[in-house]
């Protein structure tokens, strides 16, 4: 059967062509839609301008067809072959394309917004400024692949191959590349702003100048990947490997990346702010200078040795814990975070709640901080909700004193006392404000609550260097009886005693201040780092 004569049937409305054979056929401009060409052969074809729209090509061969142009939306290429055609500027709008073989196919500018092409084989294919919006490419390979300049907003990419693939400036905004492998692939100036990351291959990709803002690259790899003066703030980088990543000039603003391994990468000139510097790897890390304002526009630049810059990533977290001798419980919570919340309100400085461990006998509260100078102030706040608060405020503010009077001169440097100036304008500033907190009065009171916040406890501090220090222990911690309360009946002389043997000396308060890592002003826009 010829061309002529499959026209003249349709035009009598015969749609079955089903295994024809019309390889090598011009059927250019021709009207064609909805008819059925599942297993036909039309390699070679010209079906350039054509109307196939929903027509049925299923596991059709179309190796080097030409179909330019051709109206091909919502049509069947289900493990069709399209290896090496010419589909440039074709609209496959809403097309099915299910494991559909397209190696080395032309599809510049072509339309495949909302297409099917999961586990299709595009390996070599163009799609240079092609439109693949909220495309289904899950599973597809795309090796080698030219998509510079397209647009894939929304595509479905999970676990597609793409090592290779120039992705140069297009546009994956909210895409789903999850498990994808991109190793080797070029991203750079591309928008993958929310996109999904999790898990993807990204090793030795260029992603220089990219759009990365609010993406979740958790569990991603990103060893040795370019990512100079890429956007990544507020990006989710959690347990992601960065190894050997250089980050020079990288937007890192508001990133969460706890248990990200750093090790061997470049952050000279990284926008940090917001960014917590605990719970990396940085062995081999190297930097010259961050710039720490919130806009990232350098009016907050640090600069640093090679040792300082060690100092200025820790391990360990500055954390305030308070551990109550007795288990938390449902009434109990509902106070204690009516308490917090209003604490909060008063001093943004607590902008967390505690994390909370609650085992058979008792509970700990504990504060995770972004900066040393926070720990006397958050620990006099955190207190405020139980009954051993004057007595831990008091230790507080007799370590404060410890820490200004002269015989601490023996055992801090002038920097140390610089960083004095820091904790003591942070705590004064707490101290003015915790009038303020209403404790008690329109707090809910659920009945037998009381008790739990009338039990003996115990506050410790940890700095940056994991370094404690005990900032208060009640004597009768661990030995209550079934009246906690009756501790609190004993005489005053009785309480300053034990409040007395609690406060550390001199010496432990100054090795725990030694421990703070402080960022010091050292001019208009240049500063040092201090430890």
């Amino acid at each position: 059967m010829d061309e002529e004569e499959v026209l003249n049937r349709y035009e009598a409305g015969e749609r079955d062509f089903m295994g024809i054979l019309l390889t090598e056929a011009n059927l250019s401009g021709v009207n064609l839609s909805e008819a059925n060409f599942s297993g036909a052969n039309l390699c070679v074809a010209n079906l350039s301008g054509a109307n196939l729209q929903g027509a049925d090509l299923s596991k059709a061969k179309l190796n080097v067809a030409r179909l330019s142009g051709c109206n091909l939306t919502k049509a069947n290429f289900n493990r069709a072959i399209l290896n090496v055609a010419n589909l440039v500027r074709a609209d496959l709008s809403g097309a099915t394309l299910v494991q559909t073989g397209l190696i080395r196919a032309e599809l510049i500018r072509a339309q495949l917004s909302n297409a099917n092409l999961s586990r299709a084989n595009l390996t070599g294919a163009d799609l240079r400024e092609a439109t693949l919006r909220q495309a289904n490419l899950s599973g597809a390979n795309l090796s080698e692949v030219d998509l510079r300049g397209t647009s894939m907003i929304a595509a479905n990419l999970e676990g597609a191959n793409l090592h290779g693939t120039d992705l140069g400036r297009a546009d994956l905004s909210g895409s789903d590349l999850r498990d994808a492998d991109l190793r080797h692939a070029n991203l750079s100036r591309a928008n993958l702003s929310g996109a999904n990351l999790s898990g993807a291959n990204l090793r030795w990709v260029d992603l220089s100048g990219t759009n990365l803002s609010w993406a979740d690259l958790s569990e991603a790899k990103l060893s040795g990947t370019n990512l100079i003066g890429a956007d990544l703030s507020n990006a989710n980088l959690v347990n992601c490997s960065l190894v050997h990543a250089d980050l020079t000039q990288a937007n890192l603003i508001q990133v969460e990346w706890s248990g990200a391994d750093l090790s061997g990468a470049t952050l000279t000139g990284a926008k940090l702010h917001g960014v917590s510097r605990f719970g990396l790897k940085t062995d081999g890390m190297s930097c010259e200078w961050v710039d720490l304002s919130p806009d990232g526009d350098h009016t907050q630049v640090y600069h640093f040795t090679p040792d300082e810059f060690k100092q200025f990533f820790n391990p360990t977290p500055p954390t305030v814990s308070i551990t109550v001798d007795a288990q938390l419980d449902h009434a109990a919570t509902f106070v204690l975070s009516a308490f917090y919340y209003q604490i909060a309100g008063q001093y943004p400085g607590m902008h967390q709640p505690p994390s909370i461990k609650v085992g058979y006998r008792r509970t700990t509260l504990i504060f995770r901080l972004d900066r040393d100078e926070e720990l006397l102030p958050i620990a006099y706040l955190a207190i405020l909700p139980f009954k051993d608060c004057t007595a831990t405020q008091r230790n507080i503010t007799e370590v404060m004193e410890i820490i200004r009077s002269p015989d601490m001169e023996e055992y801090l440097t002038i920097r140390d006392r610089k960083r004095i100036k820091q904790i003591s304008k942070a705590l004064s500033q707490v101290m003015s404000r915790v009038v303020r907190v209403k404790v008690g009065g329109d707090l809910p009171n659920p009945p037998g609550s009381e008790e739990f916040f009338s039990v003996p406890t115990q506050v410790s501090l940890t700095n940056s260097s994991d370094r404690s220090l005990n900032i208060y222990f009640h004597p009768s911690f661990g030995k209550r009886l079934i009246n906690s309360a009756a501790y609190f009946q004993t005489s005053e002389t009785n309480a300053i005693k034990m409040q007395q043997l609690s406060v550390p000396t001199a010496e432990v308060v100054a090795d725990f201040i030694r421990g703070f890592y402080i960022l010091e002003k050292l001019g208009n826009t240049e500063h040092g780092f201090s430890r």
